[in-house]
């Protein structure tokens, strides 16, 4: 079983897919892509938008059709946004001299310089620490601890999903990494307790698993990509940054509201065939001795993840050192001889580089726009076009909520999202005049939103691994997502009008 299990985090999570025949719909994807870029350089420059901040808002167009039709994989959407940036903006006027162009060397240096970001490495980092978990097997243990001391009731076992998904949350980067490994298991307890796969059991604990981690997604900073690139612009752009555990404090009431909603709402709307999975806890016993004792490496694993997580959590409280470099120096501990848990050869084939190239260039591309004042200028056409020049904070927050979970249904990626949409969100708060505007929190709040990939299991990577285990249908996953979405935004709203406000963020 722990075989099966290995074998299936690993096929997830680090090996390359078969490749796969391209669709119309890709094939059409990268075709409009094209076309729109070439309309909009065809356009005649606003008086109010340089040269450069013109082409580029062509370059993030044919960026967010490429991500939202799946024409190319993200790593070479990265390379092909790299290359368009270099030509057209180096072909640019030079805004300090406009007589000479920009140069494809600076223009390159300015689209590349995301990857030398802190969040970049922090994003890397990350990646590292997943593998760690899945060599060790210290997330499956973890799991499986939990798993075991719930009982055997549906309502809850389904409950120690909920619960081992948080406590993984805190000492695993990845969303899909999680998903990775309470899958597995779950299918481990339906299938040797003779249940259908397809059983409502099967997609309660299924989908219920992934809708709570994307609210556990927004309550820890640290735990999905997304967040480490809304931090980053936040920290390059408005010259400052939130604490690990100031996140926390902002967002962890909300967050476990909505997981309680979930809970009690998925069980409504997905009525398991039966209370009790009779056998369950001897099965689940079973799971556990065939993991057998902790290893070494685990229990190293273990030390450095609690020292990591309290560094996290005291960042600017009782120490100056930022999150990134706590988060280097525990992956060179993985690294260290004789402490260390694992080797280069073993890491450098199971960590996803393609991903890490996407995040570089995504974030570089949000620093172009900014820097070429394309987001501000996008910024005001989204704030003309929704009458937002005199809205209070609330009205800004509830309508530039509104538009990034709709245009969610669109993306596969949330980092890709933020990525494209956090730049203009830090645009459109940093020009606002509305009384009692917070800029920093205000943007954090929009990446709360941006997080909402609850409606489709393709809005997020660890909905389409739960979808791979051919648990649940879309239609169920949508049953539960639609009402979730609207309720987190209605949540949303309330909590900026009490607890939000009253920490002053919003």
């Amino acid at each position: 079983m722990i075989q099966i299990e290995r074998s299936f985090i690993m096929s997830v999570t680090t090996t390359a897919p078969p490749q796969k025949a391209r669709t119309t719909a890709q094939n059409i994807g990268l075709i409009l892509s094209f076309i729109v870029l070439g309309a909009i350089l065809l356009l005649p420059t606003p008086d109010t938008l340089s040269t450069g901040g013109h082409r580029m808002i062509g370059v993030l167009a044919f960026a967010i059709i490429l991500w939202m039709t799946s024409a190319v994989s993200y790593p070479v959407s990265a390379t092909m946004i790299t290359a368009l940036t270099a030509l057209l903006l180096g072909f640019s006027p030079n805004p300090e001299a406009p007589a000479k162009a920009m140069g494809t060397a600076n223009a390159l240096k300015l689209i590349i310089s995301g990857y030398s970001s802190p969040a970049m490495i922090l994003v890397g980092a990350a990646m590292f620490i997943s593998v760690a978990m899945r060599k060790t097997g210290l997330d499956r243990r973890i799991a499986m601890l939990v798993l075991s001391s719930v009982g055997t009731k549906v309502s809850r076992i389904y409950l120690g999903v909920i619960i081992t998904g948080l406590i993984l949350a805190f000492f695993v980067p990845s969303a899909t990494a999680r998903i990775a490994c309470l899958a597995p298991i779950i299918i481990g307890i339906v299938e040797n307790l003779g249940i259908e796969r397809k059983s409502r059991v099967a997609a309660l604990l299924m989908v219920g698993a992934v809708q709570a981690d994307t609210f556990w997604n927004i309550m820890i900073q640290t735990a999905a990509a997304q967040n480490l690139v809304a931090v980053g612009f936040m920290q390059t752009q408005m010259n400052t940054s939130i604490s690990w555990i100031d996140w926390l404090t902002a967002a962890a009431p909300f967050s476990i509201t909505m997981v309680i909603i979930a809970y009690f709402l998925t069980q409504a709307l997905i009525k398991p065939e039966f209370k009790e999975l009779v056998g369950g806890d001897v099965q689940l016993a079973k799971m556990l001795q065939e993991i057998g004792p902790m290893s070494n490496d685990e229990k190293k694993l273990l030390c450095i993840s609690i020292g990591l997580l309290a560094l996290w959590a005291t960042g600017g409280k009782l120490h100056s050192i930022d999150t990134t470099t706590t988060t280097i120096i525990a992956i060179a501990l993985f690294f260290f001889p004789k402490i260390g848990i694992m080797d280069w050869k073993f890491a450098q084939p199971n960590i996803d580089w393609g991903s890490i190239v996407m995040f570089g260039a995504g974030i570089g591309l949000g620093s172009v726009l900014l820097k070429t004042k394309a987001a501000t200028w996008l910024a005001q056409v989204f704030v003309n076009a929704f009458s937002l020049e005199s809205a209070s904070v609330f009205i800004l927050i509830a309508v530039m909520a509104a538009f990034l979970i709709v245009i969610h249904l669109g993306f596969a990626s949330a980092t890709a999202l933020s990525s494209a949409m956090i730049p203009i969100v830090i645009s459109i708060v940093v020009g606002h005049n509305a009384e009692g505007l917070n800029p920093i929190g205000v943007t954090m709040l929009m990446q709360y939103a941006i997080c909402f990939g609850l409606v489709l299991p393709v809005n997020s990577p660890q909905g389409m691994v739960a979808y791979g285990t051919d648990t649940f249908d879309v239609k169920t996953f949508m049953t539960t997502g639609i009402p979730l979405t609207i309720i987190g935004y209605v949540m949303m709203l309330v909590f900026a009008l009490t607890y939000w406000h009253w920490i002053g963020i919003a």
